[in-house]
Order: structure tokens, then sequence, then C-alpha cells
């Protein structure tokens, strides 16, 4: 048996049982019961500032040191 026929036999049984197999358990993983307040903080996640926004952090120069770089005249 060549090459081709051995790995497109595999392919046409066990690595798609395989394959259905890890769908599933993603799909179930995604929908277990106690995955709700997880999915709801991270669809909510972009409104949690909305009021407040977040501080901007200290602009660096490129050696990282916090000191500003002077301005050209």
């Amino acid at each position: 048996m060549d090459t081709y026929s051995l790995m497109r036999e595999f392919a046409d049984s066990w690595a798609l049982l395989l394959l259905t197999a890890l769908f599933l358990g993603v799909f179930v993983w995604a929908w277990r019961p106690g995955s709700r307040a997880l999915h709801d903080d991270a669809a909510n996640s972009i409104f949690r500032h909305d009021k407040k926004p977040a501080v901007e952090p200290v602009s660096r120069d490129v050696r990282g040191n916090g000191a500003k770089q002077p301005e050209e005249a």
C-alpha cells in the first residue's frame, strides 16, 4: 500500500472521528453550565470605563526610563 492510500484511509476514518470529537468537546466546553458569568464579563468588558475613562499610561522614551525627549527648536 502506498503512502497516499494509507494517509487517505486514516483521514477518512480515525482523523474524521478525532476532529468530530474535538469539535463537540469545544462546543460542550463553551456551553458548560458555569461559564455564563465568564462570557457575560467578556462581552461587557468594553463598557467597563464608560462613565470614568481609564487613566492613560505615562509615555516613555525608547530607553524606557520615563524621561521625556527634549523638543526640537
